[in-house]
């Protein structure tokens, strides 16, 4: 028999900071996005073009503004949030029209990022699919 109790107050926060991480890139709030790291935050990212450092709230923030912020149709499509370990893994796989690259197709891209984080992100690993065009049919 299995008994309930609260889960440790390290992962209830883990879990909340990468809610709100969800919330503010679903509707591309960046000031709220902002609010999810602490100030000298880390993100390493692997992207289609190779791997890339980016040190501090604001080149983090800039980042997620530049891949999704000028997209005129912008949709999550699945999100998801959970611990593996002690790291706080989060994922989305979103729509995008038209894509920062100016194509007129849509666009579908998935990220999956681990994070250290407390409070706030502290550092974030992501994975990128890159912008892949929607298949039809």
């Amino acid at each position: 028999m299995s008994s309930c109790q609260d889960p440790p107050v390290a992962t209830t926060a883990r879990w909340s900071v990468g809610g709100l991480l969800l919330e503010a890139l679903a509707t591309r709030d960046f000031d709220r996005l902002a609010d999810c790291f602490e100030p000298a935050a880390t993100m390493r990212a692997l992207l289609p073009r190779g791997a890339v450092e980016y040190h501090g709230v604001a080149e983090i923030v800039d980042a997620f503004r530049c891949w999704y912020g000028d997209a005129e149709g912008f949709e999550v499509v699945d999100a998801t949030v959970g611990d593996v370990g002690s790291r706080l893994h989060a994922a989305w796989r979103l729509r995008v029209h038209p894509t920062p690259r100016g194509d007129d197709r849509w666009h579908v891209i998935e990220q999956q990022v681990y994070v250290h984080a407390e409070d706030r992100i502290e550092a974030l690993d992501l994975l990128c699919s890159g912008f892949q065009p929607e298949a039809h049919g």
